[in-house]
């Protein structure tokens, strides 16, 4: 069973991988029930054309069946008929697929649902520490614009007013500066130690979605008009020409 896990995923510019790959999984349903919703619509359709191909199979009896087209009307009928069939069969099949998709959906839900609860602590770690990291970029430059402007001051020979002012804002910001790399590191630790918790928590098994795919790939392979056409078109009309030719 392959299974998605976080700590594959969850890397990412400023640690955004974790938060996609989550909101992805959040919406994961809407997807869902929009398959299902064209599955069923495809399954309409198709019962719509086996209704019309049997009706148009019934109607056949209603010519006539003598002279020299009457292997062809039974060909056309017979045909029809089995056509007919093949759709719905087909339709059933959709119909077995749109319970998968739903149930499908269903443990997608229920998997988002122990997954917010599990993952809550990460989510909000992860946007400290993204805040803090913004925090700490504007501190870096403002202590280091700060400090230079002290040491312009002093070597264009300020006065001594001039350079105390500059000196205290110059402090102040060397303040904030430590004060934000401790929190950054505090951040960071929280941040890593509930990652690494959060790292194995089970996304959903993607096995089920794998054999939806599979499922719809044999349906969509599914040829049964050329299987017909082997059958009975060809072998049926052929056997029908040394009649006709006899009407000649």
């Amino acid at each position: 069973m392959v299974m998605a896990y976080f700590v594959e995923s969850f890397w990412g510019e400023r640690n955004n991988g974790f938060d996609v790959l989550y909101h992805n999984m959040k919406h994961g349903h809407v997807s869902t029930k929009e398959l299902a919703d064209f599955i069923r619509e495809r399954a309409t359709i198709e019962e719509a054309y086996s209704r019309s191909m049997t009706k148009l199979a019934k109607s056949a009896s209603n010519y006539s069946q003598l002279g020299t087209f009457a292997p062809v009307w039974d060909v056309f009928k017979s045909s029809s008929e089995k056509l007919a069939s093949c759709h719905l069969e087909l339709v059933r099949k959709l119909q077995e697929l749109i319970k998968e998709v739903q149930k499908y959906g269903d443990e997608q839900l229920k998997a988002h649902k122990k997954t917010k609860e599990e993952v809550s602590g990460t989510l909000e770690a992860m946007q400290n520490i993204q805040n803090i990291t913004q925090a700490l970029q504007k501190a870096k430059e403002n202590y280091n614009s700060k400090c230079v402007e002290q040491e312009r001051l002093k070597k264009e020979g300020a006065t001594q007013r001039e350079i105390d002012k500059a000196a205290v804002k110059s402090k102040k910001a060397t303040d904030t500066y430590k004060l934000y790399v401790e929190k950054y590191a505090a951040a960071k630790s929280d941040f890593e130690q509930k990652m690494t918790e959060t790292a194995q928590v089970n996304l959903f098994s993607i096995c089920k979605a794998n054999t939806i795919i599979c499922t719809v790939s044999a349906l969509l392979t599914y040829n049964f008009p050329r299987s017909l056409e082997k059958e009975n078109t060809v072998s049926k009309l052929n056997k029908s020409v040394p009649n006709l030719h006899s009407w000649l």
